[in-house]
């Protein structure tokens, strides 16, 4: 099972702690992906946004622009419909657009309601699998001869609690969540002794986002964290802070 830790209780991220960075960012139309793109942004990082469509991600561009930040890229991609070709092509297009990539954050993620495996839509699990899991193999695949031409890479995955002990009705969400982990894992291992990429997951926990609005329908949402409140985990591990941390998972709060 891969270590659970959390970022050093002194860590403060310094201005600039991401200048020169080029980091994709999966779902990028609101959330924890908006919210991640805007603050590595903040923090000097070039963007790549990709989403579903171009219309969820341009709010998210004119914020970082209007706050004088580098501009940022825009790519659409339909996770359930990519195939391998896409990611290779998508690949071509950063590299010949930037030449290299210093971060990826698999941040998108698919999630359709709570149900009983008895009772799960086929549909549904299929959509799930190749959006959660599918998805981020390829991507990864697709990305780590970028990543291999920085001087200090990460590869970031989202984990969840569901992800580390199975629970009732979390079907699809769960089992994917828990391979992303062992991916995670194994990439971590993979590329540890002879590139300069390390591969982490993060926990958000309980977080303020659709996706948890979704799941439990009767919490009230201000008693939980928002996605802003938690972006030191992420700041972490795009740093240089973080360039002996590999195969770990980062809890940012309580679970889910």
């Amino acid at each position: 099972m891969n270590e659970i830790i959390q970022i050093p209780k002194n860590f403060n991220p310094q201005e600039n702690c991401l200048k020169d960075k080029v980091i994709l960012i999966t779902g990028t139309g609101d959330g924890i992906g908006a919210t991640a793109a805007k603050t590595f942004a903040k923090y000097g990082a070039t963007i790549i946004l990709l989403s579903k469509t171009e219309k969820k991600i341009i709010d998210v561009y004119d914020d970082i622009v209007n706050a004088g930040h580098p501009q940022p890229a825009i790519i659409t991609l339909n996770l359930e419909e990519a195939t391998a070709n896409d990611y290779a092509g998508l690949a071509q297009t950063i590299e010949n657009e930037f030449g290299h990539l210093d971060g990826l954050l698999h941040n998108a993620a698919m999630f359709e309601g709570l149900s009983p495996i008895s009772q799960f839509d086929n549909k549904i699990w299929e959509r799930t699998v190749k959006v959660n899991l599918h998805a981020p193999f390829w991507l990864s695949q697709a990305m780590i001869p970028l990543l291999n031409k920085s001087k200090s890479s990460s590869m970031v995955f989202t984990s969840s609690g569901v992800a580390h002990q199975g629970r009732a009705y979390w079907g699809a969400y769960g089992v994917t969540k828990a391979a992303g982990d062992n991916l995670m894992g194994i990439l971590a291992d993979e590329l540890e002794n002879n590139t300069p990429i390390r591969v982490n997951s993060i926990d958000p926990g309980r977080v303020r986002t659709r996706m948890r609005a979704l799941a439990f329908p009767g919490e009230d949402p201000f008693t939980i964290p928002a996605p802003s409140e938690i972006m030191d985990a992420y700041i972490y591990l795009m740093s240089d802070e973080s360039k002996d941390v590999n195969g770990k998972i980062i809890a940012c709060s309580k679970s889910t």
